[in-house]
């Protein structure tokens, strides 16, 4: 038996998704092209793994990419609206995200 989404997409026919199907988790995305096709490997990078395995490569054309990636964006900013911004990596220094809440003791009054 296949399930169906909730709310489909206005104007496309409902997706089926197969009883069989493992959702994979990702963590590292490669992505690469050619002049007619947008390639994204997806790997999972853990700690003591050393090399990175690909788990699924999704091949796009370029049009049917730019139209993810602006779906996406759209997803994130509601995502965001809703529970906050995201932060990146690099946005700020490993120190602060550590220490954030840390400060120095206040010196003594009258001092």
């Amino acid at each position: 038996m296949t399930q169906q989404p909730q709310n489909p997409v206005s104007g496309l026919p409902p997706m089926e998704m197969p009883d069989n199907l493992e959702p994979v988790y990702s963590n590292l995305a490669r992505i690469s092209h050619t002049p007619s096709e947008i390639v994204i490997d997806f790997s999972r990078m853990l700690p003591a793994d050393p090399k990175f395995k690909v788990l699924s490569r999704i091949i796009m054309s370029p049009v049917g990419a730019k139209m993810l990636f602006r779906a996406l964006g759209e997803n994130i900013a509601r995502y965001e609206s809703v529970f906050g911004e995201l932060p990146l990596p690099g946005d700020s220094g490993l120190a602060d995200g550590l220490f954030k809440g840390v400060h120095p003791p206040k010196p003594p009054e009258g001092t």
